[in-house]
Order: structure tokens, then C-alpha cells, then sequence
């Protein structure tokens, strides 16, 4: 099996739930994980391997909850499939604004009566697409008071995290830095 690097995401981190980021390296490195990174202390890292992606996710899943009692979502996505993402946007004008423009990676196909219903919530400018396991929100009034992001979560109906656009550029580049 030839390398692969992977942006892996951890699913709420944040606020009261830390994972600390110089650790995380270290204990990453222990497993044999390559060319490690971490970007911003909200749940985020790039590793490179000739793991599978479910053997790399159970290791990672398994060091954070033995080392920092970390018990939540991981997702791993590989550097070629994170270039689609960034290639498949479906709003490329909501780029100009970068923090208003959310990808959430989704566990799984969302109902499309759910997602229906999400894009009734929309308002104003808001919207929402799926493409793939991706969902795209744009918020131009600002995630935090936009109703849509506010239901989003517990509407989608099936496990996610997101990021906005700019975090999604900037692991894109160090995935690109990783190769």
C-alpha cells in the first residue's frame, strides 16, 4: 500500500472539550504516523501512512480516548478527496467571504426529507447543499445568528462536523505541504 495522507477531523472540539494539539503529535508519531500536523486547537490534524483509512481512524480513535479521553467522531479524509470537496463547492461565489461558507463532512446520506427541510429553514441569502458526503452551508449574515446553522446539526440528522471555508483552504495546503 503507497502513502496517504489524511486530514483527519475531530467532531467537537472545542470550548470545554480540548485536545491538546503537541500530544496529539507525539502520540501520533508513537503509533507511526508520519508527517504530522495540527492546525488550530479546534480539531484538526494531517497525518501521512501506508495505514488503511480504518485501521488509521480505529489507532487514532483508540490513542485519544487512551491518552485524553477523547470518545468522539473521528473522520478521515484523504488529501484527494479533500481537493473534491474544494472542487465540487457548489456556491463559488460565497469564496469571497470565506468564514461564511461552511463544508460539514456527513457519516452518512442524509434523508432528503431532512435536508428538504433544512432548505425550507433557509432564510434570506442562507443555503445548503449536499454534494456527496459533503454538505455545503453558506451564511452570509454569519454562521452564529443564522437559523439554518443554528438547526443544521441535530436536522441533518446524521453525525457531521464542519469547518468553515477558510480551515478548509488552509488543510488543503498543508495537506499539499505533507505530500
Amino acid at each position: 500500500m503507497s502513502d496517504t495522507v489524511y486530514i483527519v477531523l475531530f467532531r467537537g472540539v472545542g470550548g470545554k472539550t480540548q485536545l491538546p494539539t503537541a500530544p496529539l503529535r507525539e502520540k501520533l508519531a508513537e503509533a507511526g504516523f508520519r508527517n504530522i500536523a495540527t492546525y488550530i486547537n479546534s480539531g484538526n490534524a494531517l497525518v501521512k501512512t501506508r495505514k488503511s483509512r480504518a485501521t488509521a481512524a480505529k489507532e487514532i480513535a483508540a490513542i485519544c480516548k487512551r491518552e485524553f479521553g477523547f470518545e468522539k467522531d473521528i473522520y478521515l479524509i484523504s488529501a484527494a478527496e479533500w481537493d473534491a470537496v474544494i472542487a465540487n463547492n457548489p456556491f463559488p461565489d460565497a469564496t469571497e467571504t470565506p468564514k461564511f461558507l461552511h463544508a460539514a463532512w456527513l457519516a452518512d446520506a442524509p434523508d432528503p426529507a431532512r435536508l428538504k427541510a433544512l432548505q425550507d429553514i433557509a432564510q434570506g441569502r442562507d443555503r445548503i447543499e449536499v454534494v456527496g458526503n459533503v454538505a455545503y452551508l453558506h451564511t452570509p449574515a454569519g454562521f452564529g445568528t443564522s437559523k439554518l446553522a443554528e438547526r443544521f446539526d441535530k436536522g441533518i440528522g446524521v453525525p457531521n462536523t464542519a469547518r468553515n471555508w477558510n480551515t478548509v483552504l488552509k488543510l488543503a495546503e498543508l495537506a499539499c505541504a505533507n505530500n
